[in-house]
C-alpha cells in the first residue's frame, strides 16, 4: 500500500522543469538610435508606441524570441506586453511595414504562438490580450481550455482605478504526470506616484487574501511569477507595494522567492531595477536573465527559472 503511495506522489513531481516570465515589450524611451545599428530605429519605436501598444511585435524581435525559446525549451512561460495579432486589423497598412501585421491574415497565429511554437496551449487574462500564460502540452495543459488558445480564458479581476482589464491572471495546469498547481500571472501597475503604490499594493492583496473571494493563489501548490513593476528587495523602505510584497514572500512566510532580491540581485529593467520575479510555495529554483536579442528594443529581462 505505501509503495503505492509513493509511486502517486512520485508522478504527480513534474521537476525539475523550466519557467519563464517575460515583459516583452519596448518603449521609446531607448536610444534606438545608437550603435548598434541593428535596424530598430526611434521611427521604428513611433509606430510601436503609436500602434502596437509597444508589444512585441517588430519582426526581427519575433523571429529572435522564437529561436530563444527553440533552443530554451521551457514547460511554462508567461507573457507581459505581448501584442495580440488580431489587432492588425485595425492598424493602417502604411504601418506595417517591418512589424508583424505586413504579413499577418484573420486567423494567423498569435505571436505569443508563433514565437513559442508547435505543441503549446495559451490563455490570456481578462481585458487584457497583452498578458498571457502558456504551458507545453507534453507538460500540462490549462484546466478549462479545450483549444491551443484562449483569450481571457485566465481568471482574474480588475481593480477599480488601475486601468482597464485584469493585471492578474489565474490558470490550473493539470501536470501530464499526474497533480495539478496554480499558475499566477502578474503585472502590476507602473509609476512612481501613491496611486500607482496603492494600486500594486491593491494587487497582491489579489495575489495573496482576496481575488475572487479567495486569493489568486489558491491552489495546494502555487507559482506566481510576473513583472511586479517594484523590486522587492531594493524598495520595500519608500514604496509602500514593494513592502507587501514582503509581507508575503520570504521569511517565515509560507511563499518564497526563487529570483534573486536584494541590492546585489542583478536588475531586470533598465539597468536599474529587479521587477521581474518568480515566487512560490512548493519550488525553489536557479535563475538567470538572459539578453539574447543584439538591438535596442526590449527593455525588460527575462526570469529564466529552473524549479526543483
Amino acid at each position: 500500500m505505501w509503495l503505492v503511495v509513493l509511486l502517486a506522489c512520485a508522478q504527480s513531481d513534474p521537476t525539475p522543469f523550466v519557467v519563464v516570465s517575460f515583459n516583452s515589450g519596448t518603449t521609446e524611451g531607448m536610444a534606438h538610435d545608437d550603435a548598434p545599428d541593428d535596424g530598430y530605429t526611434s521611427e521604428h519605436a513611433t509606430t510601436s508606441d503609436r500602434w502596437y501598444g509597444d508589444g512585441l511585435a517588430w519582426d526581427r524581435a519575433i523571429t529572435e524570441t522564437t529561436d530563444f525559446f527553440a533552443e530554451l525549451d521551457p514547460d511554462v512561460v508567461v507573457f507581459q506586453e505581448i501584442f495580440h495579432s488580431d489587432l492588425c486589423t485595425d492598424i493602417p497598412a502604411d504601418q506595417h511595414l517591418d512589424f508583424v501585421c505586413q504579413d499577418w491574415q484573420p486567423g494567423d497565429l498569435t505571436v505569443a504562438q508563433t514565437v513559442l511554437g508547435d505543441g503549446w496551449q495559451v490563455m490570456c487574462q481578462l481585458g487584457k490580450d497583452d498578458k498571457c500564460a502558456a504551458v507545453k502540452r507534453s507538460f500540462g495543459q490549462f484546466r478549462g481550455c479545450d483549444s491551443d488558445f484562449c483569450l481571457e480564458g485566465l481568471d482574474g479581476a480588475v481593480n477599480e482605478g488601475c486601468g482597464g482589464g485584469s493585471r492578474l491572471g489565474r490558470g490550473v495546469v493539470e501536470l501530464a504526470v499526474g497533480g495539478e498547481f496554480t499558475l499566477v500571472n502578474v503585472h502590476g501597475n507602473s509609476g512612481l506616484t501613491g496611486d500607482d503604490e496603492a494600486c500594486r499594493a491593491a494587487q497582491v492583496e489579489q495575489v495573496f487574501v482576496d481575488m475572487d473571494g479567495e486569493p489568486a493563489a489558491n491552489g495546494e501548490r502555487n507559482i506566481v511569477l510576473g513583472d511586479l513593476n517594484t523590486d522587492p528587495g531594493r524598495w520595500a523602505d519608500f514604496d509602500a507595494s514593494a513592502a507587501r510584497w514582503m509581507d508575503f514572500v520570504g521569511g517565515d512566510s509560507a511563499f518564497g522567492w526563487v529570483t534573486e532580491i536584494g541590492p546585489d540581485a542583478p536588475p531586470t529593467y533598465a539597468s536599474v531595477a529587479n521587477i521581474d520575479h518568480v515566487a512560490s510555495d512548493t519550488w525553489t529554483g536557479d535563475c538567470e536573465h538572459p539578453q539574447f536579442l543584439d538591438a535596442v528594443y526590449f527593455d525588460h529581462r527575462p526570469a529564466v527559472c529552473t524549479l526543483y
